[in-house]
């Protein structure tokens, strides 16, 4: 037991416990915090996040819980074994997320349309490229029609994990450009001391005997 305690603690001092490791198992999480990791990501992604939190919602309602009867897993609905080929660990929530929005990504860079990137998302690529368009598959036109549906809503009306995230990055950008306030420094005076001359004698001149009689009797 007390072996335990020691690895624990050495574990959690060298950070293993992260949001990662604690986000990994079936304990639902906040929609909240599902939301701003999805922002996060499409946002380093270059993905509009009011698309990816639109495909999140329509594929788990945000739960990273959720597990469908054909073996999909997390927030984005993941297959473990397409998930594994992509080099992320589904039942991880920041793998889920980041793996869902790259697999988006590639459908959209092979297909050139944001409908068709989701048809392919939802059908398969194979299918697409069968049909040459949309697959003919009512379930598949309702899922993308849910999702383009929910899109022009979260473009129109923000989700506020849009806008927090959106207010933190334009908080960062103030703070780096606001100018350095500068510590006040003292003026530095030059003086000169120089002694006094008489305006009436000039620097070198030889002094008369009667001129100097006559400058003190004045």
């Amino acid at each position: 037991m007390v072996r335990k305690l020691i690895v624990l603690a050495i574990l959690i001092g060298c950070g293993f416990f992260s949001s990662e490791f604690a986000y990994s198992d079936n304990t639902p999480i906040p929609k909240v915090t599902v939301k701003e990791y999805i922002v996060k990501h499409s946002m380093e992604l270059g993905i509009d996040p009011a698309l990816a939190l639109s495909i999140a919602k329509q594929e788990s309602g945000f739960r990273h819980e959720l597990k469908s009867p054909y073996g999909a897993v997390g927030v984005f609905q993941l297959l473990p074994a397409t998930a594994k080929k992509m080099g992320y660990n589904p039942y991880y929530l920041s793998d889920n997320i980041k793996g869902g929005l790259k697999y988006y990504q590639m459908m959209y860079k092979q297909f050139g349309s944001v409908e068709l990137a989701l048809a392919a998302y939802n059908a398969g690529p194979g299918n697409v490229a069968r049909y040459k368009g949309m697959p003919p598959f009512k379930e598949t036109k309702v899922f993308v029609n849910q999702i383009m549906t929910e899109y022009k809503n979260q473009k129109n009306n923000p989700d506020p994990a849009i806008i927090k995230y959106k207010e933190s990055i334009a908080k960062k950008n103030e703070n780096i450009l606001k100018p350095q306030k500068s510590s006040p420094t003292e003026d530095i005076v030059e003086v000169n001391e120089t002694p006094e001359v008489n305006d009436n004698v000039k620097d070198n001149e030889p002094v008369n005997l009667k001129d100097l009689l006559s400058m003190k009797a004045q």
